[in-house]
């Protein structure tokens, strides 16, 4: 089959899973909406699990994974923030710990809620949002405002611009890698239909799906990190 055929196909393809009557009509929920359902009942299953029976003294072993846990996430995203931005912490851990597992939704056959161009445009807005937020919130108003004229006055369109580019540099990079993943995939399950796939699998959907949450968050802390800078 023709990749570009491929490609168009997936991306033209019926995204609606859910037709719900409203109205005169019907509300659609897309499929993307329902796999983030998933995903978020499946880790607030693995939350309480871990966090169930919780003691300060004589601590269980599952309070001691969900301690090793919280305690790896902070200690790597606070390496990634510095120690202006370590506050903001909680939001990269909890976007990075969403695209990560929503990105394994491929090893169940499903297509993962980051292959929804709206999925990584939500979750980019949100990351542009907070990294303008932490600049304000560090330099205040006027400062933040003029340091779009920094270095020289002559550069402030393109320092606003910039604004601007960054939320459609992390969206579109995480959906191009999501769907050029997808399309690598098929392409070997049509060549190959047997044993191969399962271990490109591995690659693509674990791996490879592993690496695009993290850059998506290494590249909104750096971002958060020089907005906090004085």
């Amino acid at each position: 089959m023709d990749i570009g055929k491929l490609l168009e196909e997936i991306l033209l393809e019926d995204k609606v899973m859910i037709h719900l009557p409203f109205g005169n009509g019907f509300f659609d929920i897309n499929q993307s909406v329902v796999y983030t359902w998933f995903v978020i009942i499946f880790l607030l299953l693995i939350c309480i699990i871990l966090t169930t029976g919780m003691r300060t003294h004589n601590p269980g072993k599952r309070q001691l994974i969900a301690e090793f846990i919280v305690s790896f996430f902070r200690k790597m995203t606070g390496e990634m923030l510095g120690e202006e931005g370590k506050i903001y912490s909680e939001f990269i851990i909890t976007v990075l710990i969403y695209i990560g597992t929503s990105n394994l939704v491929g090893l169940l056959g499903k297509k993962p809620p980051t292959m929804d161009l709206n999925v990584t445009l939500a979750l980019s807005l949100m990351s542009i949002f907070l990294i303008e937020f932490a600049g304000i919130r560090k330099k205040g108003g006027k400062k933040w405002i003029k340091s779009f004229a920094q270095p020289m006055w002559v550069v402030t369109p393109m320092n606003i611009l910039e604004v601007a580019i960054k939320p459609l540099s992390l969206c579109m990079r995480l959906f191009g890698n999501v769907i050029g993943a997808t399309v690598i995939m098929e392409l070997i399950r049509m060549a190959v239909p047997l044993i191969v796939p399962v271990v490109f699998s591995l690659y693509f959907d674990i791996f490879d799906g592993l690496i695009q949450a993290y850059v998506f968050v290494f590249l909104t802390s750096l971002y958060i990190k020089e907005a906090v800078e004085d």
